[in-house]
């Protein structure tokens, strides 16, 4: 085999005659020939036993048979010739479609085909580009979840990218081109359709993130407001946080309706006044249960002010009894329903009617009692014109009818009055005079 070679070589000489016959002498005497007998092997060359060996080794590992040099070669260059031939179309077509104006032009006039692959691939895009400005469309004019307008968010960007891929230079050029080898199916009034609706759904996914960021915005207030009103221990707090809780839901009114966080803001707008409506509408009702059952309290206190250190004038009982009067209709107010207040409501309004009770009595005692002692002061102030001047004319059964009927209205004066004194006097002095004439 080749390049199998031993390191070391063996000296061979010739052998030498030591017979001392000439061996180019001929010999004279007859040739007697005896019985063959198999000679023995002949003796290899060493370059025989090489070739023996190199033969084994192939037959054993032949696909480490060095291949001839001449064969290589041969391979080699058919493989180059080869890339070269298939490179310079291939690099020529490359080059005819690199996206430059001033390549594609002359290359689109006098030899189109081979902008084949640039075909193929406005193509791609112009059809991938309509697909996509579609399913945008239908996902984001009809979505049903934030998931659709995300999805079509992304169609929208899809679109875009397949948009922005078409050479608008070149369509300009040839917006209808067809041949026998390719049906060109662009239309470039689909293409600025297309490019017109991008935007409209861009400005529309725009539009429907920030009514989404304002409705989750606004959701998070409402929430917070209610935790702040919850936690509040006092009216001021209280009264902080049901301003912020109806800022937020006012705040959810304002999103717009078209889109869908619109839609949703609406549907949980109803949900979220009616828990203001309870909660803080209770607070409300709370407060002005309060408020009334305070100024009811005012009222009575002014009245039971009013009333004290009797006896009082029929005025004066009027001005108290009016007081208690306004105290009970602030305690009426209160309704039913207002399960807080009403118990005590009721409990006050008892009491106030008790007391406005008592204040109508002793304006009545008063009024009888003044009119009493008018009525006796004007039967005195004619028995007194009638007695003459001569004691020994006067009519004694007359004079005693009077004073009866003096005595009687005065005894009408109730204790506790404003006539109740003088008409104590006046009955003293009427019951003197009364037994002075009776026998």
């Amino acid at each position: 085999m080749a390049g199998f070679n031993l390191p070391f070589k063996f000296p061979f000489r010739k052998a030498q005659n030591i017979s001392g016959i000439d061996p180019s002498l001929k010999s004279k005497q007859p040739v007697i020939l005896k019985p063959s007998i198999p000679s023995p092997p002949a003796s290899k060359s060493f370059a025989e036993l090489e070739r023996e060996v190199e033969a084994q080794y192939h037959a054993t590992y032949p696909h480490k048979q060095p291949v001839p040099q001449k064969a290589k070669r041969g391979v080699l260059s058919k493989i180059i010739w080869m890339g070269i031939l298939l490179g310079i179309p291939v690099g020529v077509v490359w080059v005819a479609n690199l996206p430059y104006p001033v390549i594609r032009r002359p290359v689109a006039q006098k030899a189109p085909i081979l902008l084949l692959p640039s075909y193929m691939n406005m193509e791609a895009n112009y059809r991938q580009a309509i697909t996509s400005v579609e399913q945008a469309e239908q996902l984001i004019e009809n979505p049903t979840s934030p998931a659709d307008l995300h999805r079509g968010e992304q169609k929208v960007k899809e679109a875009q990218k397949n948009l922005d891929a078409l050479p608008v230079w070149f369509l300009n050029d040839w917006p209808e081109y067809r041949a026998w080898w390719y049906d060109w199916r662009f239309s470039i009034y689909g293409f600025n359709a297309a490019r017109t609706k991008v935007g409209q759904l861009d400005a529309k996914v725009f539009q429907e993130k920030n009514a989404q960021t304002s409705l989750t915005q606004s959701e998070q207030d409402i929430l917070k407001a209610k935790q702040q009103y919850q936690q509040a221990s006092t009216p001021i707090d209280k009264q902080a946080a049901i301003s912020s809780w109806r800022s937020a839901i006012n705040q959810l009114e304002q999103v717009p309706s078209i889109t869908l966080a619109g839609k949703t803001a609406k549907a949980k707008l109803e949900d979220y006044q009616r828990d203001v409506q309870e909660i803080v509408g209770l607070a409300a009702g709370n407060e002005r249960v309060s408020t009334l059952i305070t100024a009811a309290r005012q009222f009575s206190w002014e009245a039971a002010k009013a009333g004290q250190n009797p006896p009082h004038t029929v005025a004066e009982w009027e001005q108290v009894e009016n007081l208690w009067e306004q105290a009970i209709a602030q305690l009426q107010q209160i309704r039913s329903d207002d399960l807080t207040g009403y118990a005590e409501a009721q409990k006050l309004l008892a009491q106030y009617n008790r007391n406005l009770g008592q204040v109508k009595i002793r304006q009545q005692a008063e009024q009888a009692s003044v009119e009493a002692l008018q009525q006796s002061q004007s039967k005195i102030e004619r028995l007194l014109a009638s007695i003459p001047a001569d004691a020994q004319s006067v009519n004694r059964n007359y004079t005693i009818s009077e004073l009866q009927g003096i005595i009687y209205e005065l005894e009408k004066v109730q204790n506790g009055t404003t006539a109740y004194l003088k008409a104590q006097s006046l009955l003293l002095s009427a019951q003197n005079k009364l037994k002075q004439l009776q026998p």
